[in-house]
């Protein structure tokens, strides 16, 4: 298993390196874990960009000062402030279609041990009207951890968001985010690994979601130039 650490210059190189990394997975038949702070942005999921009030609500994240992107994995909008933790697992597989609850469920499993090692006793579920909804989540003092799928040929791709801190100011993005794509959102339902009474240092809380992705495999570490 190879494990990816760092990020590239600015928010498009770093969705190039996702995109070669699932690449690789699939040509060399390799596993590969990557835990990493993106760019500051909110990245919006296909269903918001077929939404009516897709545009306002892009307005919406600029006027916050965060700029606007498609993401390739399902869901509804998510924010990274720059300490938000992204992490994802790329499995070569020879039938993408076989075993979507188990990489699901696996990879909760993980993320779930990740955060008790720094503190955080996350449970399976989410508040009412939390931001990107969905029953692949994780709760400790609001929702902080989120998983999408995606499947493509010869590699299944699980990732997900760990809010780490600024709980506030992502619910005060997605408030008028969500507002304009007419979803119903608690700014309150916003939990994070700090709220949820741990230090929130975003590093930290990479490698430790990194180690529990990687488990007892042996693993390489690689760090982008």
């Amino acid at each position: 298993m190879r494990i990816v650490r760092g990020r590239a210059d600015d928010i498009e190189a770093d969705r190039a390196v996702t995109d070669a990394l699932r690449e690789d997975a699939a040509e060399t038949g390799e596993a590969i874990v990557r835990a990493w702070t993106p760019h500051r942005q909110i990245a919006f999921g296909r269903r918001d960009a077929r939404a009516d009030g897709y545009e306002r609500a892009r307005r919406a994240a600029d006027a916050h000062g965060y700029p606007a992107y498609e993401r390739d994995v399902g869901g509804r909008a998510v924010a990274y402030t720059g300490n938000t933790v992204a992490f994802l697992r790329f499995e070569p597989t020879d039938d993408g279609r076989q075993g979507l609850d188990a990489r699901y469920d696996a990879t909760l499993a993980a993320v779930r041990r990740g955060l008790e090692r720094v503190g955080v006793a996350a449970e399976r579920g989410e508040p009412p009207d939390a931001f990107c909804p969905g029953r692949h989540s994780l709760s400790a003092d609001g929702k902080l951890v989120g998983l999408a799928q995606r499947v493509s040929a010869g590699v299944a791709q699980v990732a997900g968001v760990v809010i780490v801190r600024d709980h506030g100011p992502v619910a005060d993005v997605l408030t008028g985010v969500y507002d304009a794509l007419g979803v119903p959102f608690d700014p309150d339902s916003v939990g994070s690994v700090a709220r949820a009474g741990d230090e929130g240092d975003p590093t930290v809380v990479a490698r430790a979601i990194e180690s529990a992705l990687v488990g007892d495999r042996d693993a390489t570490v690689e760090r982008l130039a």
